[in-house]
């Protein structure tokens, strides 16, 4: 793919793992990015995932045809990005790589070799020239890895951005960016909001005409807005004034209450209220909805003297992504042994500015008179 005179995407897409990340689903695939700038001198920047390496090879030569790179740039060590690092090395034995000293030392640990005749280590601020274009390296640690870095290239403003502005989804999937680069964001990227955040302020200073990241697609227009929600998402803000309501329920009586609420907030004129059973959503998608909204209900069965497994892992992944500064409210079914609240508020001790609703719901098996009335005062509460 052509992105400009001077620069390609020589990536794949992915369409075989059904589950990136051993975790997250990927029904509409995925697309691994690798860049290539044509100047004086040919930098490539980052390989793909070990199973595409040959398609990834004969794309690149035939892009140069007899010319031969000069460069690898290594921003990312992950290995759906540098699992072809040793071949490319093999078929270029001329070009140098380049990275920082922590991609020096995964390398040899993935590898068992650091390359020490042919590399190239770069600090922060440093400028790698290939002719009339130039890449300005900018550490970026922990974002999510410890040798992220990114390049910027100086003559035609274009952010080489490793997992940063990355979504789910191959380059071809028919889908807006917004909601799989937020389950992307949010799992992979989330609990790192600190290290995004001193990403932007080194960034602050740099026009951006295109962002290149190495999953998902070539960023132009759209940058403004995906700034902008990369900005909320580091900074842990809700994107919507909204309730999402997430319930665990074994024979359906927790279900009614959510699915009540859900009515009630409805009939009082909230119009962004989203519902998901976390035993039959997927996971990724149930977390990052819960980052988007401004309020979330926790619904949830006793169990085994704890809450319901699936409820249990849902505060987990929260917790372990900083959810903090949203409206919580609970509801709780215990029948005979009541204590999904107070778990769940101790799961949820160590988030940041959690305000938590004064209306609280307690179930005794089914809904009845009274905790149909305590739900129409928690809807009440969320609707203003």
């Amino acid at each position: 793919m052509k992105i400009s005179e001077n620069i390609y995407n020589i990536g794949v897409n992915d369409y075989k793992t059904d589950l990136f990340e051993g975790q997250y689903s990927v029904p509409n695939g995925m697309a691994y990015n690798s860049y290539v700038i044509i100047d004086e001198k040919i930098a490539v920047l980052d390989t793909v995932d070990a199973r595409f390496g040959d398609e990834w090879l004969e794309k690149l030569k035939k892009l140069l045809g007899a010319r031969k790179p000069d460069y690898l740039v290594v921003l990312h060590m992950e290995p759906d990005h540098s699992a072809n690092i040793l071949n490319f090395s093999k078929e270029f034995p001329s070009a140098q790589i380049v990275g920082n000293a922590k991609t020096f030392v995964m390398i040899a640990e993935y590898f068992g070799c650091d390359f020490a005749e042919r590399r190239v280590v770069v600090n922060e601020n440093d400028t790698l020239r290939l002719g009339g274009h130039a890449l300005k390296f900018i550490f970026a640690p922990m974002v999510h890895w410890p040798e992220v870095m990114v390049a910027y290239e100086e003559e035609e403003r274009v952010l080489f951005s490793a997992d940063a502005f990355g979504k789910f989804g191959a380059l071809d999937a028919s889908e807006g960016w917004d909601d799989e680069a937020r389950r992307y964001y949010i799992g992979i990227v989330g609990k790192y909001g600190v290290q995004v955040q001193g990403l932007f302020k080194k960034l602050a200073n740099m026009p951006l005409d295109v962002i290149c990241p190495l999953h998902g697609p070539v960023l132009k227009e759209e940058i403004p807005h995906c700034l902008d929600l990369y900005n909320r998402w580091s900074c842990y803000l809700p994107e919507a004034d909204g309730v999402m309501i997430a319930y665990a329920s074994v024979y359906g009586n927790t279900r009614s209450a959510a699915e009540l609420l859900k009515s009630m907030l409805e009939g009082k004129g909230v119009k962004d209220v989203a519902i998901y059973d976390l035993a039959r959503s997927d996971r990724a998608l149930c977390v990052a909805e819960a980052f988007k909204y401004s309020k979330i209900v926790l619904a949830t069965t006793t169990y085994n003297g704890d809450i319901f497994p699936a409820m249990r892992e849902f505060l987990d992944w929260l917790t372990e992504r900083n959810f903090q500064n949203r409206t919580v409210a609970l509801i709780e079914n215990g029948s005979w042994a009541p204590v999904a609240s107070r778990t769940v508020l101790k799961r949820l001790e160590k988030c940041k500015n959690l305000t938590f609703a004064e209306n609280s719901v307690t179930i005794r098996a089914a809904l009845n008179d009274d905790s149909r009335a305590k739900l129409a005062a928690l809807a009440d509460e969320l609707a203003r």
